[in-house]
């Protein structure tokens, strides 16, 4: 087990509702468009299986991870075992028969290992998937730090009438907290989470890769190719093992 929290039975059961922007053909179309190829793919932290169905209907077979079993029984009333294959386990340690050319981490997960160590691992447990010459691919955003002038101790990534988001932020630990207050039906009430994530730079993540005998290929700024910059507020990095 690792650190990363345990995603509820009521999270898991409101997940693709409140995410439903997330599997818009805009939104999900790019990704879909970048991550297909020949060969098999493996999903750490499938989840619900927002990607990694779609993904599988495009002919590439694919298999996943996921440490909730609340999160893959959703995904199992989509999907049978035989067509998507999903191990119950952490994305750190958990192993999947054989071999595959393509390992992907998205929307941030890497995050939900709150230890170095354990986002370290990860990348070894990508690399001992890949085939030669496999990728994994990691879409990430990168740390808002930026906005945090003197005193100012919180970051909003959204303000709207149904949800409110702000993050706070450990620049000892590199821990961030993500705060949501949701508006919970129609009588006006909000629901608060808090999640524990922690953040990595893009360089970090490198670094991470290559302790795992993994190459840089390439980084985008998003799933269209957009070249990253200083400025982009995520990335998409793909790292190749060696043939």
């Amino acid at each position: 087990m690792t650190s990363s929290e345990m995603w509820t039975r009521a999270t898991a059961d409101r997940y693709d509702t409140e995410e439903k922007e997330m599997s818009s053909a805009a939104v999900l179309g790019p990704a879909l468009d970048f991550l297909a190829g020949d060969g098999r793919a493996l999903e750490f932290a499938i989840g619900t299986g927002r990607v990694g169905v779609p993904l599988r209907e495009r002919g590439v077979p694919v298999a996943g991870i996921e440490l909730s079993e609340h999160m893959a029984a959703v995904l199992r009333r989509k999907v049978d075992e035989d067509t998507l294959p999903v191990v119950i386990g952490d994305m750190a340690t958990t192993t999947v028969p054989g071999e595959f050319a393509l390992v992907y981490l998205v929307y941030n997960t890497i995050t939900n290992l709150l230890t170095q160590d354990e986002q370290v691992e990860c990348f070894r447990n990508a690399a001992r998937h890949l085939a030669p010459g496999g990728r994994f691919v990691i879409e990430l955003g990168v740390p808002p730090l930026r906005f945090l002038p003197p005193g100012q101790v919180a970051v909003p990534f959204d303000v709207s009438d149904d949800h409110l988001g702000f993050d706070t932020f450990d620049l000892v630990e590199q821990v961030l907290l993500s705060h949501h207050l949701t508006r919970d039906g129609d009588d006006g009430r909000y629901r608060r989470d808090v999640s524990r994530h922690r953040y990595a730079w893009p360089a970090e993540l490198d670094l991470m890769a290559r302790l795992a005998g993994l190459e840089p290929e390439r980084r985008v700024a998003d799933w269209d190719g957009t070249p990253f910059t200083q400025d982009s507020p995520k990335h998409v990095s793909v790292w190749r093992k060696p043939v």
